[in-house]
């Protein structure tokens, strides 16, 4: 819940941008209350022969190279895991703030679990710029159709392995190929067919207020994107659980407002601000 004093600071910051895009920037912090892991928690860790592997060993082009079976296995296991878990109220907020909004809406998504946009938040609108876990497309990169992963490999447990049957299915239809998860890798760079980092870039530059939720801002795009609204003075909010480099840049601005919480309990009531409902 917000207090009045941070109602009455949102409303002057909403003040400012009346009329132009609210830009949405939204990390792991705003799935935690659904109830997926973490990425760099216990749950992605991975266990292969007598080895444990960190999630930074695993989530790369170089190491599905080199053993795409246990990289698709892994991903399986957290597209089961994703897959379980349900939109919560912050998720539901900013749906019902697009729905407000139009086309004065744009929201960009670090998350990979396709909960923003099973809550409603529509695809046009939404750059999910690490990708989705539930999509893969031809490792070759024979073509850039995205294809959904097939319903046969739901609910994978994490004892199972991706076997002969299994690969029947990853096969890229196009050109007989493997397929591959359709999420960025720590190898590998942000573009903008597959991760919209144009777009994002565009609406960062265009933001009349931006409102972060849920993220420490430890990868390159989500970093450009506050320190161009903040470059251009434009408001920035933030709200997140835990202190980081973008609470610190809304904290230095006088157009600047840091919220701490978790995102269920800030996320419903700067929507009903920003809608024009505080």
């Amino acid at each position: 819940m917000l207090t009045d004093d941070q109602r009455r600071r949102l409303d002057a910051l909403h003040a400012e941008a009346p009329d132009g895009l609210v830009l949405v920037l939204t990390g792991a912090g705003i799935s935690a209350e659904s109830g997926i892991p973490t990425f760099r928690g216990p749950e992605g860790y991975w266990t292969i022969g007598s080895r444990e592997y960190h999630p930074q060993e695993l989530a790369t082009w170089a190491a599905f190279k080199h053993q795409p079976e246990e990289i698709w296995s892994w991903y399986l296991y957290r597209r089961a895991l994703c897959r379980a878990a349900r939109p919560n109220p912050a998720h539901l907020a900013l749906v019902e703030l697009e729905q407000a909004l139009g086309d004065r809406f744009r929201l960009v998504t670090q998350n990979v679990d396709g909960l923003h946009i099973r809550a409603g938040n529509s695809l046009a609108r939404t750059y999910q710029i690490h990708g989705d876990i539930d999509l893969m497309r031809c490792a070759d990169e024979c073509q850039p159709d995205l294809l959904p992963v097939p319903a046969a490999l739901d609910d994978w447990p994490k004892t199972r392995r991706v076997g002969d049957a299994e690969w029947e299915l990853l096969t890229c239809p196009a050109c007989g190929e493997p397929t591959r998860p359709h999420v960025l890798w720590f190898d590998e760079s942000y573009d903008e067919v597959h991760y919209r980092w144009q777009s994002s870039m565009r609406a960062a530059e265009q933001a009349a207020l931006l409102l972060v939720v849920g993220t420490s801002g430890a990868t390159n795009l989500p970093d450009r994107i506050v320190r161009e609204v903040a470059r251009r003075q434009r408001p920035l909010i933030v709200a997140n659980l835990d202190s980081s480099p973008f609470s610190e840049i809304a904290e230095r601005s006088t157009r600047g407002l840091n919220l701490v919480g978790t995102a269920g309990e800030l996320v419903p009531g700067i929507a009903a601000v920003l809608r024009g409902k505080g």
